[in-house]
This record gives structure tokens, C-alpha cells and sequence, in this order.
């Protein structure tokens, strides 16, 4: 008996420390937040007050890294989707990442690697040049380029509004010619500078229209700006085109339960922070979404099966 009762106590200690594991609860160490842009950029600023907001539920810092690159971040869509399963590593990200780029570019994984938490706002976005260039739209843009017969330099942030210039430049008949870039802030740079013409950004365009230091030829949203509403859409200008630059919370597919409840339950904490909700609208000028997994997922798939469509063709 004593032997059995010896051999029990030390199968019981050598399993506490798994036992410890098993029963810590989610999160008990720091928390990875990955984005898609460079610091200072639109999608950035949002993540960083994400990130902020789930530190004070969570209870565990929530730390940002920056991976800039691909369609639409795909650089930073790779390494998400290749992250361990724990809830540890979280992607903050223009939904094009997971919608489009697979449909459209090569990539190593597809929107069914990921789970969706949450949508978090639709970056208002538009098309900008210098503000001495001599147009106002980019309807007059084209018309002008076409008349002194030259091209046009272009620098876009990810491959839809990418494609979509192209198809306007092929059907206005200039010739374009396609920068990339690692986010607002360097599409700012180089239209400023004259190093691109025309250059596709977010809602930081804004604050370079209102200083008259940039000037908006188009909203490539479907409807048209909230701060600059006299600026005509693409559509409004005779192209069956928009942008949609949605931004999502993402996690690889395939986390525990437990995790997963944890932060569904830190997203419906954020849905009723009008701190955060207020930071979104008024101070990076996105417009509001409706918050959750169910929304996120139903526009996740619509979109995606609207672009496998178009890939299609």
C-alpha cells in the first residue's frame, strides 16, 4: 500500500506543472498584435488603440508589431496564419488581405485559415494629387493626360484599388504606371514630393486637403466622403468601381474554446466603449460598423465569394 501510495504522489507531481498550464487562464502573458502597415499609418493608429483597449480587459499587455507589405497586407496575413493556435498572436488588417489577394495573387494561405472577431471600421479613402495640378477629378485627370498624350504615375496600397486603376486607365486609353507603397504615410510622401502623380490612401488624406497641401480627385468608397462630401465618387464619374477598405480583428483558425469565448467576450466590451467608438469616427474618420464575430464572418464570406467571381472572369 505504501509502494501504491509512493507511485500516485509522484505521478500527481510530475503532472502539476501541466496541471498549472491546463488551468491558467487565457491571457497569462503578453499578447502579440500584428498590422499590416508601417507606425503612423491610419490601420496602425487603430491598432495601437485596439490594442490599448483589450490591455485594460485582458489584464496582459498587448504588444504591436509592424509588417508592412504584399496586397493589402499579405506579408502580415502570411505570418498570422502560420502563428501557433493560442490566441497569442492576433492580426489587425484591411479585409482585402483575407477577400481578395488569395483570389487575385499568390499567397500561402486562403480566407479559411483565420477566424474573424471583429470588423472595426471602414477607412473612407480616395484618390489625391498636388494641389496645383490642373484637375479637379480624375474623370478631368484622365481627360487631360489623354489630351497632352501622356502617362500617369500611380502609387496604390494594395492590389484592389490597384486593379481598379488599371481597368480605368485601359478603358480611358493612358498608359499607367504602378508604384507600390507600405501605407498612407508614404503615399502622402511621394505625391507631395512629385515623385507619383496620383497615390490611393485612407483617411489621412484629410488633414492634407483641409491645409490645402493635397487635393482629392475621388472617393473610391461605394458612397461618397463624410468630411469631403463634394467630392464625386468613382462611379459618380462613369466607372463601375469602388474600394472597400474594411478593417478586421483576425486570429488563426483553430483556437481553443476557452480563448475563443475570452475574446468574443473582450469584443462585446468594445462594441460598448464609446471611448474607443468615438476614437474610430472622430479622430481616424472611419465610418462605423457593426461590431461581433456573425457580422464579420457574413461580410468576410460575401466578399470573398464576390471576388472568387470576379477572379473568375
Amino acid at each position: 500500500m505504501r509502494k501504491v501510495s509512493t507511485l500516485l504522489l509522484s505521478v500527481v507531481t510530475a503532472l502539476m506543472p501541466l496541471m498549472a498550464v491546463a488551468a491558467a487562464e487565457y491571457p497569462d502573458h503578453p499578447v502579440k498584435m500584428l498590422t499590416m502597415v508601417n507606425p503612423g499609418a491610419q490601420i496602425d493608429l487603430l491598432t495601437r488603440a485596439l490594442a490599448d483597449a483589450l490591455k485594460n480587459d485582458l489584464g496582459q499587455p498587448v504588444l504591436v508589431s509592424n509588417l508592412p507589405g504584399g496586397s493589402h497586407g499579405s506579408v502580415m496575413a502570411t505570418e498570422l496564419s502560420a502563428a501557433p493556435k493560442d490566441g497569442y498572436t492576433l492580426g489587425v488588417s484591411a479585409t482585402a488581405a483575407f477577400t481578395y489577394s488569395p483570389h487575385f495573387t499568390s499567397t500561402r494561405y486562403t480566407m479559411d485559415d483565420f477566424e474573424f472577431f471583429t470588423l472595426l471600421g471602414l477607412n473612407q479613402s480616395g484618390i489625391i494629387c498636388q494641389p496645383d495640378r490642373p484637375w479637379n477629378t480624375l474623370k478631368e485627370t484622365f481627360s487631360w493626360a489623354k489630351q497632352q498624350g501622356k502617362g500617369l504615375t500611380y502609387m496604390f496600397q494594395g492590389s484592389d484599388d490597384r486593379d481598379a486603376i488599371k481597368r480605368i486607365a485601359a478603358r480611358e486609353g493612358v498608359q499607367i504606371s504602378l508604384m507600390p507603397s507600405t501605407g498612407g504615410p508614404s503615399i502622402i510622401s511621394a505625391v507631395m514630393g512629385g515623385h507619383a502623380d496620383l497615390g490611393h490612401t485612407g483617411a489621412i488624406m484629410f488633414e492634407y486637403a483641409a491645409s490645402k497641401k493635397l487635393k482629392v480627385l475621388a472617393a473610391t468608397t461605394p458612397v461618397r466622403l463624410s468630411v469631403l462630401p463634394e467630392i464625386p465618387t468613382l462611379k459618380e464619374q462613369g466607372w463601375d468601381e469602388s474600394v472597400e477598405m474594411y478593417t478586421v480583428l483576425a486570429a488563426p483558425k483553430g483556437l481553443p474554446e476557452t480563448v475563443r469565448a475570452r475574446l468574443r467576450k473582450a469584443v462585446e466590451k468594445l462594441a460598448e466603449d464609446t471611448t474607443f467608438r468615438n476614437f474610430i469616427t472622430e479622430k481616424l474618420r472611419m465610418r462605423e460598423v457593426e461590431f461581433g464575430a456573425l457580422a464579420a464572418t457574413d461580410y468576410m464570406t460575401r466578399a470573398s465569394a464576390r471576388y472568387a467571381r470576379e477572379a473568375g472572369k
